[in-house]
């Protein structure tokens, strides 16, 4: 992540999966959407555990080191000065900067994702950046435009306000 390269909103993304079965269709599609520069991965965490709750953990990314670096100390620095107004802002970077070597989400999300999936699932963490987002944000605010809300809206959660809606017309 160069100075000269704007970072896309980043999306956290939490997928549990019952009864596992990978055969790298997901993988795939993530390294189509980077090929294509939709996305980047920021850090994607995978904890598999076990009938006998043994746990496997994988993380990858497409940062380097250096750029995972940087990544943390802008998030960090982000959630300082929101906290803690310009002093918080520069402790906020050296702290996200330290957890940002080691990855941005870490061993300790690996040990909450663990703690928290039964016996037999896998549970995926992904931080995605939208990079196809960034044309589209600069045009906005080249407008004078400026966030007031954004939300996903999953396919699901229409159907199930038209259920709603068809539920209370009857």
């Amino acid at each position: 992540m160069g100075k000269e390269e704007e970072l896309g909103p980043v999306q956290i993304m939490v997928v549990g999966f019952e009864k596992p079965d990978f055969q790298g269709n997901v993988l795939d599609e993530l390294k189509r959407l980077k090929e294509q520069d939709l996305i980047r991965l920021v850090d994607l965490v995978v904890v598999q555990k076990d009938e006998s709750d043994e746990v496997v953990a994988v993380e990858l990314s497409d940062l380097t080191p250096e750029e995972s670096a940087q990544f943390g100390a802008l998030a960090g620095a982000l959630i300082g000065l929101g906290a803690d107004g310009e002093e918080g802002m520069e402790a906020g970077a050296v702290l996200g900067a330290e957890r940002g070597e080691e990855g941005v989400l870490g061993e300790e999300t690996m040990w909450s994702i663990a703690d928290s999936i039964p016996p037999g699932a896998t549970a995926a963490v992904a931080l995605l950046e939208h990079r196809w987002a960034i044309p589209l944000r600069d045009a906005i605010r080249a407008a004078g435009g400026f966030p007031l809300a954004d939300s996903w809206i999953h396919p699901e959660d229409l159907i199930a306000f038209g259920a709603a809606a068809s539920a209370s017309a009857d």
